[in-house]
C-alpha cells in the first residue's frame, strides 16, 4: 500500500479503539464532565489573570508588560506542549493525561501565588502553560471525537456552549474574591478549586475504553487506510503541504480575529463615538455572538462539505473584520458587527476541534491535532501584542483593521489551496460533513 492509499478513506467500517455503534449516541454523561472540567480550567488557568492583573502589578511593583509576558509565555508553552501531549493522547487516553494535567495544573497555580520574584512568575507560568496542553480544549476535543464518533459536531457544540460560561463565572469570582483577599490568597484558593473538582473528576470520569491505535497499524481495512493509524501514515500528514496550509490558513484567522476582539475593538468603538460603558458592552455582546455562532456551526456542517464549510468561516471572518474597518456607525451598526465577529470566531473554535477529523480521519487525532493547533494557539497568544504593533506600524485601528482584514482574506487562500493539493484524497463527506466520513 502506497503512502497516498494509505490516508485516503473509501469506506465506513468501524476503526480499533472507535466506538462501532455509530448510529447510538453515547450520552451525554462524558460531555458534562469535560464540560464541567473546562469551565473550572479556562475559569482558573485563563481568565483568572486578566482580572487580577492590576492587582499583581500593584501589589509587586512588575511592570504590566513584564506580567503579561509572564502570562503570554505559558500560552506559547501550551501551545509547543500540545505536540508530544497530542501523542500521549492517542497512546494512553485522557484519563491519565487530563488527570495529570489537572494535578501539574493546580501546582502551578500555587506556584504563581507563592512567586518571591519575578523569574520564578515565569517559571510558574511556563509549567502552567504546560499544563494547559494537557486539560484544555485539545484533550477534551480528542476524547469527544474518538468516543462520540459520528456524533462528535453535537458533543463538541455542546462542549464549547458550556466552556463559554467560563469567563462568565469565573471573571466575578475573581474580582470579588480580589476584594476580598491579596492576589496572592486568591490564586491559592483557585488552585485548591482546580485540584479539588478537576482532579477527581478526570480520574474518576473518564472511564470508557480507550485502544491505542497504534497497535492496529497492520490492519489494512478500508477504513484503516484512511486514517492515518500507523506512524508512517501520521509522518506522511504532517509533512504533507495540505495540512500546513490549512492549518496555516486558521492561524492567519486566529491572528486577525483575536488582534480585533481583544486588543483593537473597545478603542475603536470609543474613537467612533461610543461610551465607555457601551463599548465594554458591545465586547460582552462579542462573546454571546460566539454562542450563536457554535449553534450555528452543527446546521452548517450539515449543509455543507468540510472543504466550502472551512472556506465559508475564513472568509467570512475577513468580510467581519473589514466591516468593522469600513462601518463608521451608528451604534448599533457597529455592534451588529461586533457579533458578527463573535460568531464567526465562536464558529471557527468548532471548525478547529472537527477539521484535522474531517480531513484525515479519527484514529489518530490527537497526534495530528497537537500539531495543527500549535501555531494557531501560538498566535491567539501573540495577538493582543500583533494587533497593538500593527495598529502602531500602519497608524490607525481603522487601518489596522484593514490589515488584518486582508491577512485573514490570505487565510481564505490558504484554505483553498489546501483542498486544492489534497485533491482526491480528501474525504467523500460532502451533504454532512465529518459526521458522514468517520466510522
Amino acid at each position: 500500500m502506497t503512502r497516498r492509499e494509505e490516508l485516503r478513506p473509501t469506506a465506513r467500517v468501524p476503526s480499533a479503539g472507535i466506538r462501532a455503534d455509530g448510529d447510538a449516541f453515547p450520552g451525554w454523561r462524558i460531555v458534562a464532565v469535560l464540560a464541567l472540567g473546562q469551565v473550572v480550567s479556562w475559569g482558573v488557568l485563563y481568565y483568572a489573570f486578566p482580572v487580577a492583573l492590576v492587582t499583581i502589578t500593584a501589589d509587586t511593583g512588575w511592570s504590566e508588560t513584564a506580567t503579561t509576558g509572564a502570562f503570554t509565555v505559558g500560552l506559547i508553552a501550551s501551545a509547543l506542549a500540545g505536540i508530544p501531549v497530542g501523542r500521549w493522547l492517542d497512546r494512553f487516553g485522557p484519563r491519565p493525561v487530563m488527570t495529570t494535567g489537572s494535578v501539574l495544573a493546580a501546582a502551578a497555580i500555587a506556584s504563581i501565588a507563592l512567586s518571591p520574584g519575578l523569574s520564578w512568575f515565569f517559571a510558574a507560568w511556563l509549567v502552567a502553560g504546560v499544563a494547559m496542553s494537557a486539560v484544555l480544549y485539545q484533550p477534551a476535543f480528542a476524547a469527544l471525537t474518538r468516543w462520540y464518533g459520528p456524533h462528535r459536531v453535537r458533543a463538541l457544540t455542546a462542549l464549547t456552549l458550556v466552556a463559554g460560561l467560563a469567563s462568565t463565572v469565573f471573571a466575578p469570582l475573581t474580582s470579588l474574591l480580589l476584594e476580598q483577599l491579596s492576589w496572592r490568597d486568591t490564586y491559592l484558593l483557585l488552585a485548591g478549586v482546580l485540584a479539588v473538582v478537576t482532579v477527581p473528576l478526570h480520574l474518576v470520569a473518564l472511564d470508557l475504553p480507550w485502544t491505542d491505535t497504534r497497535s492496529t497499524a497492520h490492519l489494512t481495512t478500508d477504513d484503516e487506510a484512511g486514517s492515518p493509524e500507523s506512524d508512517r501514515a501520521v509522518r506522511a500528514v504532517l509533512t504533507s503541504r495540505a495540512f500546513w496550509l490549512l492549518s496555516g490558513g486558521l492561524t492567519l484567522t486566529a491572528f486577525g480575529l483575536y488582534a480585533t476582539s481583544v486588543t483593537l475593538l473597545i478603542p475603536l468603538l470609543t474613537e467612533r463615538g461610543m461610551s465607555a460603558s457601551l463599548a465594554a458592552t458591545t465586547l460582552g455582546l462579542l462573546g454571546a455572538g460566539q454562542l450563536l455562532g457554535r449553534l450555528g456551526y452543527a446546521p452548517l456542517s450539515a449543509r455543507t462539505a468540510p472543504a466550502t464549510r472551512a472556506v465559508v468561516i475564513v472568509a467570512a471572518s475577513a468580510a467581519a473584520i473589514g466591516l468593522l474597518a469600513a462601518v463608521p456607525g451608528p451604534a448599533w451598526a457597529l455592534i451588529a458587527v461586533a457579533v458578527l465577529v463573535g460568531a464567526v470566531r465562536g464558529a471557527g473554535t468548532l471548525l478547529q476541534a472537527t477539521v484535522v477529523a474531517e480531513e484525515w480521519g479519527p484514529a489518530r487525532y490527537a497526534s495530528l491535532a497537537g500539531a495543527f493547533a500549535a501555531p494557531i494557539t501560538a498566535a491567539a497568544a501573540l495577538a493582543p501584542f500583533g494587533g497593538a504593533a500593527v495598529a502602531d506600524v500602519v497608524g490607525s485601528r481603522t487601518g489596522a483593521l484593514t490589515a488584518l482584514a486582508c491577512m485573514v482574506a490570505l487565510g481564505a487562500v490558504f484554505v483553498v489551496a489546501a483542498h486544492r493539493v489534497r485533491g482526491p484524497e480528501a474525504p467523500n463527506s460532502a451533504g454532512g460533513g465529518g459526521e458522514q466520513s468517520v466510522a
